[in-house]
């Protein structure tokens, strides 16, 4: 107001019309009793569209639907304002370009002072948009429910801030077993294991996800039946827009099965490392057994020399001493070759049942008296194609270690059966899928702790005290069952006892085998022989025992010299060779190219990996022997005096 001027003096109900028309964002207006609009305010204008000479006069049901007029809601409105002096709702209306718009209205009802009805008195306000993102967050929020409860592989339900369960989806009451109204309310800890309760999991669960927002873990879970299944659990902190804690959702999903999926193919993937580590043991132990055999054949056969011309009683004795550690030597690598499955087997058909009970007093005596011996073998005919004195041998291991696992005695069991090996069983053994024949060794011994367990195989490993053991029985048994196609399994509980399981490939029947020919006397032989040997020592105590046995020597250290020398016109009767030489000719290969160009040649095939008379790396080879080292002259001397008198000692 300009400084001076007089203050404009309004009546009360100018002033009031003054506010209203100032008022843009509600249509502010008044109807008479019957409904006929008598005011219109510029709010209302600009809201409905109309001007106050369009819509003076006109009734208030002009800004109602169709359908909301036929239903006679706008009479119902004015009534019911009337009888309870205010009405409020919201509504579709219309505006004069026929688009419609959300309302909230409140109509009261105008009175005089003395009671008398004059009318009434209308706010409209557009609500539109508002109502639109209530609609769309309502739209959202029930999508979001039929999208939880239409989950049924995931349980999905919401924790009030002290764990209590709020809603309830169909996927966790087909998990967990409980219907909604069973579980709404409960405390979540319910689903949790004893243990887990009592080791305070539920409460540390919810902690962690109110301090760090998220949760995550893997564990047991119970159901309503009281069965467990194991679970990935997924536990979130809700908070508002104020940042205030209001609950916490929590999803688990059902991972028995890919739990069981990964702890199979963790045991496949160690049962591949295992046969790994056992193959390149193998092939390291047998190279060791190779060279250590050529030491061996100088040793033993210097020995033999020696004591044939030793006179005194004190060198013989010394001699026959350094002899009998030089066998014992010779064991330890036959041993260390049945561990890498190269030992020379003499495989035929036998009944493992009869082999049992044949061995059965000989494995009683080795039991003792404070092991009870139980022998059950099945009913059934148990062929197999195996060499039997090694079979007995692993057998005698066997019984041998579980006795010595119950020092305070206890019971012992051989038990044979069959056994029906699948695809997949095969492929996890290495072998080919059919029926087996198994011989079972058990004892109630002290048991095997299981990361022993995965080490007894291996040799030079023993659980047994100094002096008790070389570490190398359950590695040669093995080495025996593998090179015989078949498998071994071990079994042991600690405190319970021990099962060591052959399994051997069943056959079709049964010729026992004639007991092996009793090694004939050494003789005089007369002749040339050519000694191919790469190994100098070798090669010398070799010459000296062909010598020794009357034949005059000629020398090769490799294949292509031991051909140049057959090439010449020299007379040579007899070829004696190394298998295994450096690159080049080995000696299969020599053997072979050595008849073709001498077809009368008498050979010799000498090698510290003995090979198995039926192997197809002999195939053709005619009036030949084969000899393992470490060799004595006087088995020399028999493969010569076989081959003098025609046979072949490889067929």
């Amino acid at each position: 107001m300009p400084a001076g001027a007089a203050p404009i003096q309004l009546s009360g109900e100018r002033r009031f019309q003054l506010l209203v028309d100032s008022i843009h964002d509600y249509a502010i207006y008044m109807l008479d009793p019957q409904g006929y609009v008598v005011s219109w305010n510029p709010g209302a204008q600009r809201l409905k569209g109309y001007s106050p000479d369009e819509i003076i006069g006109e009734h208030f049901s002009h800004f109602f639907p169709a359908e909301d007029r036929r239903d006679g809601l706008p009479q119902r409105m004015l009534a019911k304002a009337f009888k309870e002096g205010r009405y409020q709702t919201e509504g579709w209306r219309v505006r004069k370009d026929g688009s419609r718009f959300r309302a909230s209205v409140v109509v009261d009802t105008i009175r005089d002072e003395n009671g008398a009805h004059l009318g009434f008195a209308k706010i409209t306000r557009d609500i539109t948009e508002r109502f639109e993102a209530e609609a769309a967050l309502r739209l959202s929020e029930e999508r979001f429910r039929l999208l939880v409860q239409g989950v049924i592989d995931y349980s999905i339900y919401l924790l009030d801030t002290d764990g209590r369960v709020t809603n309830w989806n169909a996927g966790a009451e087909r998990m967990k077993g409980y219907t909604a109204d069973e579980i709404v309310g409960q405390h979540f800890s319910r689903f949790y294991p004893e243990e887990d309760r009592a080791a305070g999991a539920p409460a540390h669960s919810l902690d962690t996800a109110r301090r760090e927002g998220r949760y995550e873990t893997e564990g047991w879970r119970v159901r309503k039946d009281g069965t467990r299944f194991y679970a990935s659990v997924v536990i979130d902190a809700i908070r508002n827009e104020s940042g205030d804690l209001i609950g916490f959702a929590k999803i688990t999903r059902d991972i028995t099965e890919q739990r069981r999926t990964r702890e199979a193919l963790e045991e496949a993937r160690i049962a591949l490392f295992q046969s790994q580590k056992m193959e390149a043991l193998g092939q390291l132990t047998g190279g060791i057994a190779h060279d250590f055999n050529n030491l061996l054949t100088v040793i033993v056969n210097s020995l033999d020399l020696l004591r044939r011309r030793a006179k005194d009683a004190r060198d013989l004795r010394l001699v026959d001493n350094a002899h009998r550690a030089a066998e014992r030597g010779a064991r330890l690598t036959q041993q260390l070759l049945a561990f890498a499955r190269r030992q020379a087997l003499t495989p035929a058909s036998h009944d493992v049942n009869t082999l049992i009970r044949g061995f059965e007093p000989i494995l009683r005596r080795a039991c003792g008296e404070a092991v009870a011996l139980r022998v059950d073998l099945v009913h059934r005919p148990t062929p197999v194609e195996i060499d039997a004195p090694q079979f007995e041998a692993a057998l005698l291991n066997l019984v041998v270690n579980a006795r010595d696992a119950m020092p305070d005695g206890g019971r012992l069991t051989v038990a044979s059966g069959l056994l029906e090996v699948d695809a997949e069983r095969a492929e996890g053994w290495g072998v080919k899928p059919g029926h087996f024949v198994a011989v079972h060794v058990t004892d109630s011994g002290t048991g095997i702790a299981p990361e022993i367990v995965e080490r007894v195989l291996e040799p030079f490993f023993t659980t047994k005290e100094m002096g008790r053991g070389t570490g190398l029985g359950l590695s040669q048994v093995y080495g025996f069952v593998r090179q015989s196609n078949g498998q071994m399994e071990i079994a042991s509980t600690v405190g319970q006892g021990t099962t060591v399981s052959l399994y051997l490939p069943l056959g079709e029947g049964v010729v026992n085998a004639d007991d092996a020919p009793e090694h004939g006397a050494a003789f005089g032989g007369y002749g040339t022989v050519l000694v191919v040997e790469d190994e100098p020592e070798v090669l010398e105590i070799a010459v000296e025992l062909f010598h020794a046995l009357g034949y005059s020597v000629l020398t090769a250290t490799d294949g292509a010299a031991a051909l140049d020398v057959l090439k010449r016109p020299d007379s040579i009767d007899v070829l004696f060779t190394d298998v295994v030489m450096p690159a080049g000719i080995n000696g299969l290969d020599l053997a072979r190219e050595a008849c073709r160009l001498r077809p009368r040649l008498q050979v010799i095939l000498a090698s510290g990996y003995p090979i198995p008379a039926t192997s197809p790396q002999l195939a053709g080879l005619a009036n030949a022997a084969f000899i393992t080292k470490p060799y004595r002259w006087s088995e020399l001397a028999e493969r010569l005096k076989s081959l003098r008198a025609g046979g072949n000692a490889l067929e």
